[in-house]
This record gives structure tokens, C-alpha cells and sequence, in this order.
């Protein structure tokens, strides 16, 4: 039986990636060490994200930190253009503008300071005919 999954990336910057997503995002450390810091929504139960520096004792993984390509984290929230506001007024940058998406979501991107891209996205209704030409 699987009792949970959550990712976990290698950085090199953990002590300002906690902080971002602590601040940013109102996630509360779950469990934090020298080199590891678990992380949860506030409120929620269990893990969502785990951050790791490159010099953990654990072996494997090795200590190569996460560059920031083909991995996104998706933090699913009920109003994107809130929290769109929210972030700008607090000087982060966003990568990715905030736009409504055919398939059905209103998105835009961030990243933290070890390069996590953090797709912030509310979903909508996709547009009519959208989802049909991908069904099987």
C-alpha cells in the first residue's frame, strides 16, 4: 500500500527556497534538518514538497542539484489572479504571465531561488471542443 508521494529536489540554495515557499506560498515546514526540509500546504496534513541540499548523507541520489528543466510544480489555488496580485506586490518575478489556458485553467509561472518553476494555476472551464480532439 502506498502511503504517500511528494517530490523531493536536490538545491542549491535551501535556506532561500524554504523561505520562498514558506512566505510565498503559506506552506508550514512539516519536518526541517541541516539539509532537508519538508514542506506542506498550512492546515494540510502530510508532505507536498520536499527540499534537500546537495551535500544530504543520502546516497542515491548524488549530490547534483536540480538545473530547473523538465520539471514543474503545480500549486492548484482558487483564484490565480488573487494570488497573481499577491505575489507581484511582494516583488516576485513572474516568469510565465497570468493567461487562461484552452485546456482550462487560469495559470502564470514563478520560480524560486534554486529555479523550481511553480505553475500557479485555478481551474476553469476549458474551451468548448477543447478536450475532445485528445480523447481516446
Amino acid at each position: 500500500m502506498i502511503v504517500d508521494t511528494y517530490p523531493l529536489f536536490t538545491v542549491a540554495r535551501l535556506a532561500d527556497s524554504r523561505e520562498f515557499f514558506v512566505e510565498q506560498f503559506d506552506m508550514q515546514v512539516v519536518f526541517e534538518a541541516s539539509w532537508i526540509v519538508m514542506l506542506a500546504p498550512a492546515g494540510k496534513d502530510g508532505i507536498a514538497l520536499g527540499l534537500m541540499s546537495s551535500d544530504h548523507p543520502s546516497s542515491p541520489p548524488g549530490p547534483e542539484v536540480f538545473g530547473g528543466v523538465g520539471m514543474i510544480l503545480t500549486v492548484q489555488v482558487e483564484d490565480a489572479a488573487r494570488w497573481h496580485a499577491r505575489l507581484r506586490e511582494r516583488g516576485v518575478a513572474i516568469a510565465h504571465p497570468l493567461h487562461e489556458a484552452a485546456w482550462g485553467q487560469r495559470r502564470f509561472m514563478v520560480r524560486d531561488p534554486s529555479g523550481i518553476a511553480v505553475d500557479v494555476v485555478e481551474q476553469i472551464e476549458p474551451q468548448p471542443g477543447f478536450w475532445e480532439r485528445y480523447m481516446r
